[in-house]
Parts: structure tokens; C-alpha cells; sequence
């Protein structure tokens, strides 16, 4: 059996990377293991529930207000002590994360090759997001196998000359969030902290970027306030984020509006309701914009650019950035012209259509056979 090391840190890396696992757990040459470096603790181990998926490795790195420059070097060396140990013949890593650059580090050091999913998504400014760009870029780099989402993505890799292994999958969140919808469940204290979806159209907002800390973000939120003021028959509903740059912005602008609903971050069962049942989504989130659109929501994205302009192009998504002027005005499109709402509520998704780790685990099973994974 070949042993492929999976790291996860994050939410989003557990919710893109548990189809690949299930998928490689029905492989007879391959055996996933599942590294856990800790970095969002309580988010992730609520995924791996939901899965049904249990670690091998939980490397607890996760620090209140800790550095990128400390994480970044506790994740090297953690993971470069398990990579040792166990002696994986491949470490997958999923995004551009902390996480993803330092276990691809790692992992380079030892020199065992690297399968990066979710390849080539680029918005070629360095600093936004930040350090999210650099650190696909490293990893692109010191990848052997690329997984690309899009064909978007697929070019961008070319176009730094990567030239081999190079593999157009489709994004495995949509294998998730068609796993997800299919089995969703709800309990009903859950949605007792949730707004009325019948009575109001609800705008799911979520807020995280670190090139969106401060003023942005105070900005943006008192636009949430004017929107509401204009709109009577809407609500707010906003995942507070865990990290206080965030929360301790946004909360003292937001918290005393009736209809406004701020929540703590909920699993990703929960997040996927509200989003179905949501009205319009305004986000700086990569994950939501991949997913919105199989759930035919419209999403205004809370960026300067985007490394995912596939869905910009499809016109499930449009970019308003950070201007509080543009965002009421676009948001006020869509509540009151119908026909806008519906022409961004009715189009395929490009980002995959469910069968993307199906895919993957194919590659690599042939990869291993012919011997070609370097």
C-alpha cells in the first residue's frame, strides 16, 4: 500500500479534503493518513465529525494570537517529525494555508513529493489576499502533482511554467457541499439562533480577510447598517469570526440592530442551511463563492480581486469590493430588480460538478501504477 499523508489545519481544508479521503480509503493500493496540525481546532474537529473521519495525528499547534512567522515554523517542524516517522510516499495538501506551505515545506525538505489540490488559483497581487497568494505560489512550486479546479487555473500554472502533472479535477468542495445538502440535518436549537427565513430575505454576510482588517471591515459593516435601514423586509445574518481583529470591529456596529443576527461561527451543516436559505450572500470568502452557485444564491464578493473569476465570468458572482457605495448600490440591485436577482441565481457552476475526488483518486491510483508521480 502506498501511504499518502493528508494534512488539514483549517475548516476548509477538512471540507475539501474529506472527499478525497473517503474516496482514497476505497483505494486497494492507497492509504490515506490523516494529519491534523491543529491550527483552527474547534472548527475542524466539527468537520471531521461531520465526515465521520478520525485523525492519525493531531498535532495541536493551535496558540491564542499566535504569528504567522511561529506558526509557520511549528507546522515545518511538526510535520517534518511525522513525515519521518511514518515515511508517506506522498503528502496532499489542499489551498494556501499556513498549514499548506509549511507541511509543503516540510515535506520538500524530505524530499517526498507533494500533491497540491486545489492547484493554480492566482489574483497576482502578492499582498491580497495576504499570505494566502504567496503561499499557493510557493506550494505550486514545490508540488509534483497539481490538481487544478478549472481550467482558469490549469493556464496559470502553465503560465509559470509548470509544465507536468498537471490535472483538471473540478474543486472537491463541490463533492462536499453535494454530500452535505443531500444529508442535511438540522437541529432545531440551531435554528432557533438563526433569523426567520420566511418572514425576512435574509443576507448571509461573512467577514475574515486579513487585508479587510480595520477600516474595511468597520466600513462594510455600517453598509450592512444602511441596507437594512433601506430594506424593511431584510435581516443580516453574520457568523461572528473567531479572531478578535474581526469580531471586535464589526460586533459594536451590528449588535444593537433588531435584524441584525450575529452568531457565532456554526458547523458547516448549519452554514450550509443558512445558505440555502439565505437571499443573497455578500462574502470575502474563496469556499463560498464555489459554493453559492450549485445553491443558486448570488454573491456580492467583499474583495479587491479574486483568485476565482470563473464565477465572476459565469455571473453567479460579482466583485464590489470594499467601497461601502458600491456595495449598497449593487446590493440594492439585487433586492429590488427581479430580473438581475434571477439572471445571477440561474447559472451553472463552474467550479465542479461532485466527482472531483472520484477523479483524483483514478490519477494517483495510475500515477503509483506507471511509476510517473515525480
Amino acid at each position: 500500500m502506498k501511504k499518502i499523508a493528508i494534512i488539514v489545519g483549517t475548516r476548509p481544508e477538512v471540507i475539501k479534503l474529506a472527499p478525497v479521503y473517503l474516496e482514497l480509503k476505497k483505494s486497494k493500493i492507497l492509504k490515506p493518513i490523516l494529519i491534523n496540525t491543529g491550527q483552527h481546532r474547534e472548527m475542524v474537529d466539527q468537520m471531521l465529525r461531520w465526515f465521520g473521519i478520525k485523525e492519525d495525528f493531531n498535532l495541536k499547534l493551535m496558540k491564542i494570537n499566535q504569528t504567522l512567522p511561529g506558526l509557520t515554523a511549528k507546522v515545518i517542524e511538526a510535520t517534518y517529525k511525522v513525515f519521518e516517522k511514518i515515511k508517506p510516499h506522498l503528502v496532499m495538501v489542499e489551498g494556501d494555508t499556513a498549514t499548506v506551505m509549511a507541511a509543503s515545506i516540510a515535506a520538500f525538505y524530505l524530499k517526498i513529493p507533494v500533491a497540491h489540490v486545489e492547484a493554480g488559483l492566482r489574483t497576482n497581487d502578492i499582498y491580497n489576499p495576504f499570505p494566502e497568494e504567496m503561499s499557493r505560489r510557493l506550494v505550486s512550486h514545490l508540488a509534483s502533482v497539481h490538481f487544478a479546479p478549472t481550467e482558469n487555473a490549469v493556464q496559470n500554472l502553465k503560465k509559470e511554467n509548470i509544465k507536468s502533472n498537471i490535472f483538471l479535477t473540478g474543486n472537491t468542495v463541490i463533492d462536499a457541499l453535494l454530500y452535505t445538502a443531500k444529508n442535511l440535518k438540522i437541529e432545531k436549537q440551531l435554528i432557533a439562533s438563526l433569523p426567520n427565513f420566511k418572514k425576512y430575505r435574509v443576507i448571509l454576510v461573512t467577514m475574515h480577510r486579513r487585508e479587510n482588517f480595520g477600516s474595511s471591515h468597520r466600513a462594510i459593516a455600517k453598509t450592512l447598517i444602511k441596507i437594512l435601514n433601506n430594506f424593511p423586509d431584510t435581516a443580516v445574518l453574520l457568523p461572528l469570526h473567531l479572531n478578535p481583529k474581526v469580531r471586535n470591529v464589526i460586533k459594536p456596529i451590528l449588535k444593537n440592530h433588531k435584524r441584525v443576527f450575529l452568531i457565532e461561527p456554526p458547523g458547516y451543516v448549519p452554514f450550509i442551511y443558512a445558505m440555502k436559505n439565505s437571499y443573497l450572500i455578500m462574502s470575502d470568502s474563496g469556499g463560498v463563492q464555489e459554493e453559492a452557485p450549485t445553491l443558486g444564491k448570488p454573491v456580492l464578493v467583499l474583495r479587491t480581486n479574486t483568485e476565482r473569476p470563473e464565477g465572476i465570468k459565469a455571473g453567479s458572482a460579482k466583485l464590489v469590493g470594499i467601497n461601502p457605495e458600491k456595495i449598497f448600490k449593487e446590493a440594492s440591485k439585487l433586492l429590488t430588480d427581479k430580473k438581475a436577482y434571477r439572471k445571477m441565481t440561474h447559472v451553472k457552476n463552474p467550479y465542479g460538478d461532485g466527482k472531483a475526488a472520484k477523479r483524483i483518486r483514478k490519477i494517483l491510483e495510475k500515477q503509483f501504477m506507471s511509476m510517473t508521480l515525480i
